[in-house]
């Protein structure tokens, strides 16, 4: 038993699908991009694993397989949150470890946000993915690698 990763790839980066699929390779994890259809990757290898369309199938796909050795990257909080119940460890692409101490709190902010943008105060904004952007992420990933990869020489 190892390492898997698992990319909720329907609304991930190319760059850090590229990054993660690379890092991975050099450290021999075997990672999933899974979503209702094919999601192109530039590094090598990774697999595939495409779900119906319905809601939350790539979700529900990942939760199911997922392991507590495993590391998933998503941007849904409420997936996130799943996750965390479960003891799956989840970040997103933008640097922020998903944990137990914080989950309530990101849901509140993105419930309020919510309630803000179907009232009309603020407007729904898609602001890019910038090189800082990135640059959490990437930390983030290697820390949360990192301590996956000490987990499991520690069991071993």
């Amino acid at each position: 038993m190892g390492i898997t990763i698992w990319i909720d790839a329907d609304s991930c980066p190319t760059v850090v699908r590229n990054h993660t699929v690379k890092i991975a390779a050099k450290n021999k994890i075997k990672v999933y991009f899974v979503a209702n259809k094919k999601i192109p990757c530039d590094e090598q290898p990774f697999e595939m694993i495409i779900c119906d369309s319905q809601k939350d199938a790539a979700d529900d796909y990942i939760l199911e397989h997922a392991t507590a050795l495993d590391l998933v990257i998503t941007r849904d909080i409420v997936f996130a949150d799943r996750l965390v119940q479960k003891e799956i460890t989840a970040i997103n692409d933008r640097g922020t470890a998903f944990t137990i101490d914080n989950i309530k709190e990101l849901l509140s902010d993105r419930d309020f946000d919510f309630a803000l943008f179907q009232a009309g105060v603020v407007k729904h904004s898609r602001d890019g993915y910038s090189k800082k952007d990135f640059e959490k992420f990437s930390n983030c990933f290697d820390r949360t690698l990192n301590k996956l990869i000490r987990r499991l020489e520690w069991q071993q």
